[in-house]
């Protein structure tokens, strides 16, 4: 999972040959939640607003399971320091990263999910953000075209570029507010966590792109891309849609959120990777995740 140093994104996760909901658990977990900074100014300059989301903090992998470890946070946290004007001081300095004895890195969003995989310095280097987790996914068409949306000009995170159709998990729509009290809790937790990661996603595309879930199958999970610019994470999925190109365009002016973007594209690999250039960081690392998984499926005997 090389890149080169000054590309938009990093991959923090790979999972080339995709994992189903079955291979991919979640520890749910207060030790996983944003470390408040140290310096009382900086950290009371965090603006007020609401809502809570997953923080994605870290995880582990093996080659057929994966655990991620996320914890909880906010929309006003979100604000407050990844995208605050002044959100690489709420980094930690690569010179404390080698005394730090613990790992810690993504979030759920209002609840918003904090994400956190095990990764030593890159968890510890983002340990003061929110870092909620996004989703992205990679939806192909019964006739092998990939789906990609170009963004609103109104709309807060970079207007007019081209992405895949997704958004965040949402905690409350698990039920989750606040993070489980006893053993028994915690396990029934963790798994309504994890589904969320992939009915999310579900979700998210059929709200964006306008297509029935009927048409889509079970998402794969291929990994986990953090964009350099404030250090946004997101997972990433594969999805297969059993209509074609020119059925889905149709359904897109119906889409509930259709205002978020103003076009849908259905494009080869090849137009893709032309495109790739004008997508946010996180999402570059999305289409690098999936040229990942083509490879590893051209490579199957």
């Amino acid at each position: 999972m090389e890149q080169e140093a000054d590309s938009a994104y990093k991959l923090l996760l790979s999972c080339p040959h995709g994992f189903s909901s079955s291979q991919v658990s979640v520890v749910f977990d207060g030790s996983y939640d944003r470390v408040p900074h140290p310096d009382t100014n900086l950290e009371n300059s965090i603006s007020e607003y609401g809502g809570h989301i997953m923080r994605g903090e870290g995880g582990s992998s093996v080659e057929s399971h994966v655990c991620l470890h996320l914890g909880l946070t906010d929309y006003r946290t979100f604000v407050g320091t990844n995208l605050n004007p002044l959100w690489e001081k709420f980094l930690v300095p690569s010179e404390v990263h080698k005394y730090a004895d613990h790992v810690c890195l993504a979030s759920f969003y209002p609840h918003y999910c904090k994400y956190s995989v095990e990764l030593g310095d890159d968890v510890i280097q983002c340990q003061h953000t929110a870092s909620p987790l996004g989703n992205g996914a990679v939806v192909e068409t019964s006739d092998k075209k990939i789906l990609l949306l170009q963004r609103s000009n109104n709309v807060g995170e970079f207007p007019g570029h081209f992405v895949f159709p997704g958004g965040h998990p949402e905690p409350q729509d698990a039920g989750i507010t606040s993070h489980p009290c006893g053993s028994t809790d915690s396990e029934f937790i963790n798994h309504k966590v994890s589904q969320e990661m992939f009915d999310s996603i579900t979700r998210e595309v059929v709200e964006e792109i306008g297509v029935p879930s009927e048409s889509l199958c079970n998402p794969l999970f291929i990994g986990i891309s953090r964009r350099r610019l404030n250090v946004r994470p997101a997972a990433f999925f594969f999805i297969k849609c059993s209509l074609q190109s020119n059925e889905i365009q149709q359904l897109y002016s119906t889409a509930q959120d259709g205002y978020e973007s103003t076009q849908l594209f259905a494009v080869s690999m090849i137009e893709l990777e032309n495109m790739a250039s004008k997508m946010p960081g996180c999402h570059q690392g999305g289409f690098a995740l999936y040229k990942l998984m083509v490879e590893a499926m051209n490579n199957i005997p």
